[in-house]
């Protein structure tokens, strides 16, 4: 239960600071830029899905280095565990959509929990920015 605790904290940690420093770099990026209001926000779209790709890649990483390295669980059917099907996972879980089709065993499911509300958080963290940068550049394109 310690290795899941802390992987927890380390994961959230490493989100929440990628996530940063994508919004970061956009927010202080795209003005510097000379492109159109519309382009930017499209900047701001693919920044954001990629931060968000790339936070799903990690907890996926970390859902088969822990059940594969440290056996301190298992994600679905027993047998050789497939990274894709701890990605798979990941990308179900952070956008809490939930089949139900995989689930994590032993200590996996604490994991699996704090997946879905960091996603939840980091979701609406864009959806938070995109709302201020499509008010900000769409404010760029009257003048």
């Amino acid at each position: 239960m310690e290795i899941a605790a802390a992987t927890c904290v380390l994961l959230l940690v490493a989100t929440t600071f990628i996530h940063y420093e994508v919004l970061r770099l956009l927010t202080a990026g795209l003005p510097v830029l000379r492109i159109r209001p519309r382009v930017q926000l499209i900047f701001v779209i693919v920044g954001a899905f990629g931060a968000h790709f790339l936070e799903i890649l990690l907890y996926g990483g970390a859902y088969y280095v822990l059940a594969t390295w440290f056996d301190i669980g298992s994600m679905g059917q027993p047998g050789q565990l497939p990274f894709s099907r701890c990605l798979y996972f990941s990308a179900e879980t952070y956008t809490t959509l939930g089949y139900g089709d995989v689930l994590p065993h032993g200590d996996l499911r604490l994991l699996a929990g704090l997946e879905a509300l960091n996603g939840m958080l980091l979701i609406g963290w864009t959806a938070s920015f995109t709302f201020l940068s499509m008010e900000r550049f769409w404010g760029q394109g009257q003048r």
